[in-house]
């Protein structure tokens, strides 16, 4: 593993030692240690024991969803890696549990050669769902998708890499799997998912990189499935002119070219500060592939700074724009149910948010020089009632904020009754009314236990991901790029 990791290693050696230091001056590492074992906890609950699948979703009786997806089985392997390199399990309960999750892998139904799985599965039996739980939707279609395939993709990795007795399954079943079916060279682009139904069905493309779904980028070119430039067909922000007026404001930056491509390389000014947006302005959209990949190591000109400023555009606009007093914004389950997309408007793309709360307070700084496209004044903090914060948007940033996001997740738990449990943090609350959201989201409880199994864990699961082959191939590209992110 050690040969494996060389830039991983170094990345720890830059990075661990401020975060653990800045959680120990609080107590942190306790705490932290606290909330793992209650997130594992919840992983616990939500897996069949038969299956080895967990659930899309736990809720607060410990009933659960029959559905699950190709990215909970993903997190649910990474997690049970972080819990067994806390000492929350030991070695024998990671290689039963993940044997179990490895046979029904084995014999779940994929597309034809593409190693590719559908997108939702009965998470009692492994059967693919061909109708949507528990009542018939005339809309639902098997899928392929990309991004979730990836994050299934994350975890077998992990799994070959971390635990001797299952490295050969897993990685038979991560070498299966062919990325480069989602490319499509006319747009230097992969598909958002693949139809087999109906292949005129798949939409094209992601096309924004600062999004969770460049995770496939990176499995498919460190894997020699992708072209090197395709990293490079994705906006960074749409171009400055008025055929695109229509993105939150208009962008500054200059033309760059990598690999043969011209990167139009924007940037927002958000509270004073340069970063490159996101679609939503969502924590996860950043942030959720840092926690496998050391992109500001690799890429210290681009995700370097960029990481730190999105954070800090979460951390100001719940503590100061909207005066919520707490943050962390991300798509989630709401706290009266049902799923949401929360973000900072002011730090995405989409002129119709994601908002941070539930009446939907936007800005608009318009974009000079276009037709109706007049700036607007900012709404008063007092205008963003029934804000929404979910827990694992915070602990996203514990690596660029490690005193930040223990004071938050601290607050939240004493401040919100019911929010933290013996399953961990339940996903949403409303920091108005208080209201609390009743379920557990396996994708979320398994971006938290993540980011606490890489404090915790010397960055172990960073180390298991990112091997010599992913940092030769993807190391190169990444690195390249410089984001405009200069005063």
């Amino acid at each position: 593993m050690l040969s494996r990791s060389i830039a991983a290693l170094v990345a720890l050696l830059v990075l661990m030692p401020v975060a653990t230091a800045s959680a120990n001056d609080h107590g942190g590492g306790g705490d932290l240690r606290a909330y793992a074992q209650g997130t594992w906890a919840s992983f616990a609950a939500m897996t069949d024991e038969k299956s080895g699948l967990p659930a899309d979703i736990l809720n607060s009786d410990g009933s659960t969803s029959v559905q699950t997806s190709t990215t909970n089985i993903g997190a649910y392997m990474w997690s049970a890696v972080a819990a067994e390199r806390l000492g929350i399990i030991r070695k024998r309960e990671l290689a039963d549990r993940l044997s179990k999750t490895l046979t029904s892998l084995e014999h779940m139904e994929r597309y034809q050669d593409t190693g590719q799985y559908y997108n939702w599965y009965d998470h009692r039996t492994g059967a693919k769902l061909t109708d949507w739980p528990p009542q018939h939707d005339p809309n639902f279609h098997p899928i392929l998708s990309s991004v979730d395939n990836g994050w299934l993709a994350v975890g077998l990795k992990i799994v070959e890499n971390s635990v001797p007795q299952l490295h050969k399954r897993a990685g038979a079943l991560y070498d299966a799997m062919n990325f480069g079916f989602y490319y499509r060279p006319d747009v230097n682009r992969v598909l958002f998912h693949f139809r087999p139904d109906d292949p005129s069905m798949s939409p094209c493309c992601y096309d924004t990189v600062v999004s969770e779904s460049r995770i496939v980028d990176y499995i498919g070119i460190g894997r020699g499935q992708l072209p090197q430039k395709e990293y490079f067909g994705r906006w960074r922000t749409f171009p400055d002119t008025c055929d695109y007026s229509f993105q939150e404001q208009k962008p500054t930056g200059v033309t760059r070219r990598y690999f043969g491509v011209d990167v139009y390389e924007g940037a927002y000014t958000y509270a004073g500060n340069k970063l490159v947006p996101s679609w939503g302005g969502s924590m996860f959209e950043a942030l959720m592939p840092s926690l496998f990949v050391p992109e500001e190591k690799w890429a210290p000109n681009s995700w370097g700074g960029n990481h730190p400023a999105t954070v800090q555009a979460q951390i100001y606009h719940g503590m100061k724009e909207a005066g919520y007093g707490y943050w962390g914004f991300s798509p989630a389950n709401k706290p009266e149910g049902n799923y949401g997309a929360w973000g900072v408007d002011g730090a995405g793309m989409d002129p119709n948010g994601m908002p941070s709360n539930e009446d939907n307070t936007l800005i608009d700084h318009g974009f000079a020089g276009c037709p109706n496209r007049d700036p607007k004044p900012d709404p008063p903090t007092t205008a963003y009632t029934n804000g929404v914060v979910t827990p694992h948007a915070t602990f996203l940033a514990l690596r660029y904020a490690p005193r930040e996001t223990l004071d938050n997740v601290r607050k939240l738990a004493h401040d919100f009754p019911g929010l933290y449990t013996k399953w961990g943090f339940r996903d949403s609350v409303n920091v108005q009314t208080g209201l609390v959201s009743d379920a557990y989201l396996s994708l979320d409880q398994g971006m938290i236990m993540a980011s606490l199994g890489n404090a915790l864990g010397d960055d172990v699961l960073r180390r298991a991901f990112a091997d010599r082959e992913l940092e030769r191939n993807l190391r190169p590209v990444i690195g390249a790029e410089q984001f405009s992110l200069g005063k």
